[in-house]
This record gives structure tokens, sequence and C-alpha cells, in this order.
């Protein structure tokens, strides 16, 4: 997420990537410190009229849908509860009628992102589910919560669906990795440009916000306003079906509803069947419309954080290890200062660059939910170490180096505060 990515206008010049400079501190030590600093952080941004936390006041005046559900997360550790529960409830507030949830909720009316002025036409990861078995276990959750949760799984399975069962995706802004080097294929050709090794190009910001703009006008909308298809970007995402299955497990194991735990391992199946890479080790995307490169499969297949996450939801012990190793791995995506989001020995890292290399808390913290599923101590403990050795020189930014821990984007993020979430 970028200031110039959602909240600037499709025309005029975008906002610099930057807000300013990452305090440039030391590592913090101790973890009580860690832990006042990062609910500092959440107050300073919380709305209590609105009932939720911005991003950061000051660059992201909108709530967003997985901001706010890691923010649920983050309020349930600090132990304020009613706080969790507003957040939560707050994300599925502006849910239609027939159960899409869109991405963000507008403060001030707005049309950029559909054809709407109260809330986005698109959506994001369901991360909503999960965020709420976390609060389940302090309690009570919002009336109907459960109902909306599933009434949000349910419209995503009947409208973004392909013949093979995998769900997919109109804007890479719904995959929340939103220039992500596995969109390439797609810029390349709307730029008419060719990409470098495995179909990948060098990201500059202005190139790429023309290049959502354009995704804009080829978004066909429901007569609700939901982003339903695309004539230019369609994607099966290998991180964004890990964890629409997730997020059926989550409600199945909520509700007791073993139509949600079947639904679940079914679309593992279908996950595992499809989009492994026995290659990479990895998960990879599947192009729908678009997203072809002469030669090749397209972008899909660049080692990213996204391609770890199937070890959410796989049965196979083997596939989840082999994923999971690199995270440990200093070729791949294991960096003295978080894991980088692009496996460090492919040609498009950039331990700078937006999407291309940085650290991102909310990336270390699904990766951690992954490793805890197949018992992986030592990878718990290794990003918990990561991110820990980040949050002081960056400021709890947005993201930031993996080798250094200077920060990027929006300094603070609201997110940043999950590393109280990583400790055993």
């Amino acid at each position: 997420m970028t200031p110039s990515r959602e909240t600037g206008p499709p025309q005029g010049t975008p906002p610099p990537r930057d807000t300013g400079p990452s305090p440039g501190a030391g590592p913090i030590r101790d973890p009580a410190e860690i832990v006042r600093r990062a609910r500092a952080v959440l107050e300073a941004h919380w709305d209590e009229r609105r009932g939720h936390t911005y991003p950061n006041t000051a660059v992201f005046p909108h709530q967003w849908m997985w901001d706010s559900c890691f923010a649920a997360i983050c309020w349930h550790h600090f132990g304020e509860h009613a706080r969790a529960r507003r957040e939560l409830a707050g994300v599925l507030s502006a849910q239609f009628a027939d159960g899409f949830v869109p991405h963000m909720r507008y403060a001030e009316p707005n049309r950029d992102r559909g054809p709407l002025d109260h809330c986005s036409s698109y959506t994001q990861p369901p991360v909503y589910a999960h965020a709420a078995r976390v609060l389940a276990t302090a309690g009570m959750l919002p009336d109907g919560l459960t109902a909306r949760i599933g009434a949000s799984l349910e419209w995503l399975w009947r409208h973004r669906r392909t013949p093979d069962g995998l769900i997919y995706l109109v804007h890479p802004w719904e995959s929340g990795t939103d220039d992500s080097p596995r969109w390439d294929a797609w810029v390349a050709a709307f730029l008419g440009r060719t990409g470098g090794p495995g179909g990948t190009l060098r990201w500059n910001r202005p190139d790429w916000t023309v290049f959502d703009w354009h995704l804009v006008d080829a978004t066909g909308f429901a007569p609700n306003g939901a982003a339903t298809r695309s004539t230019a970007f369609e994607c099966a995402s290998a991180g964004y079906n890990v964890l629409y299955a997730h997020a059926a497990a989550e409600l199945g194991a909520l509700t007791g509803d073993r139509a949600w735990t079947e639904r679940a391992a079914r679309h593992a199946a279908t996950i595992d069947e499809r989009l492994w890479d026995d290659e990479q080790g990895l998960w990879a995307d599947e192009p729908i419309t678009g997203g072809e490169i002469s030669g090749g499969a397209g972008t899909g297949r660049v080692p990213t954080l996204d391609g770890v996450l199937g070890a959410l939801t796989t049965r196979d012990p083997v596939k989840a290890e082999r994923a999971l190793d690199q995270l440990l791995d200093p070729e791949r995506f294991a960096a003295p200062c978080g894991l980088a989001y692009v496996a460090r020995d492919h040609p498009a890292y950039d331990p700078d660059g937006y999407w291309r290399g940085t650290a991102w808390m909310q990336m270390n913290y699904l990766a951690v939910l992954a490793a805890d599923r197949w018992g992986r101590a030592d990878v718990r403990a290794a990003v918990t170490a990561m991110s820990r050795a980040a949050v002081g020189p960056s400021g709890f930014a947005e993201h930031w180096n993996p080798e250094t821990g200077r920060g990027h984007g929006a300094v603070p993020l609201t997110w940043s505060a999950l590393v109280v979430a990583l400790a055993p």
C-alpha cells in the first residue's frame, strides 16, 4: 500500500513513494519496549468516532480491509477486546447485500476505484475470518459477524471462480501485494516493453500508476458496483487462493459447520494440483486474462513470499517443508531484518524496491501462521527475530529494506504493530 497507489487521483503527479526517512535508530532490545511502541502506533491512528484504525492518518485517510483485520489482531494482543471487535465489525460494515466486501471504506466521497462514492468496488484477501477466530478466543464476536464472513466467501465462490475451481482477481490491488513482479507480464504488455529475466521489469511509480488506472477502466462492474470481470487482467493468485482456503477453514472451526471445513480441504487440493511449481518449491500464479509472455508462462512463477503461503493449507508435508525451508535460507527469503518479499537470488530482487524485495510485517505474520501449522518453531523464532530487529531502524514503517532495516512508505504504519503477535 502506498499513497500513490490508492489515495491519489488518476491524473496528476503521484505522491512520492516514501513519506519521509525512517528514524534510523538501532534495534530495540527490550521486548517490553517493542510492545509499548507498537501500542503507541495503534493509539496514534485510532479514530474513536469511526471505530477503526487508519493505516497512517496523514497518508491513508480511509479504512482498508486487511489493514483493519491486522489492527484488530493487534488490539486483541494488547487486551483491547472492545476495540478489536469494533475494528473487525467495521471491515464488514460496508458489505453489500449479496455478500461482496469492498477493500476500502471511504472517509470522504471518492470515485477513483469504481462507480461508488462511499467504498471501493474491489476486494482484498479475506483475512477477516482468521481475525475473527483470533478475537473469538477472548469472548463473543459481534452479532452476525460469522454470517457476514460466510456471505463474503460465498460471493467469491459464486462470482470469482474459474471453471477449474480457482478464485481469480481483477486488479492487483485485490491481492494486497500491489506491484509484485508477478504482475509484470501484464504491465509489460500495457507499456509495450520486453521484460528482463523471467519477464520482470524495472519498477517505477509513474508507469505503474498509469497501469493501475488502465485496469480500473478495463474492469466490469455488477449493477451494485462490485468488480466482477476484467478485459485486461484476471489472475488466479496463489496467495489469494490460499488465504481463501484458510478463511474457509477458520470459519469452519469458528462455527462447527463442516461444509466450510470440507470446502477448505477441496480448495487446498485444487491449489496444490493447479498452482504448485515443483521446480521452485513454491506455489505459482495462473494467468486467466492477459499475463502471458512470449516463450514462457508469464511472471507468475517469480519467487515471492506469496508462493510460500500454500503451507497454510496444503496437506502435503513435502510441499510444505520445501516452501518453509526457504524462509530460513539466506539465498532465498531470509535476511537480517526480515523476510525479503522477492527471493534474494532472483534478478528482480531489489531490497529498497516497492514489492520488489522490501520486507512487510503482515507477510512475516502470515508466513509464521504457515510455519505454526507444521510445528516449525525454528521458522517462527527466526522470523520473529528478524521482525524485532527491523522495527527500531524502520520506525515501524509500512515496509523496509530487509538487509538494513531502513524504512519505506508510510512511517509508521499500523500493521507493523503485528510484531507483538509474532512472539510465542
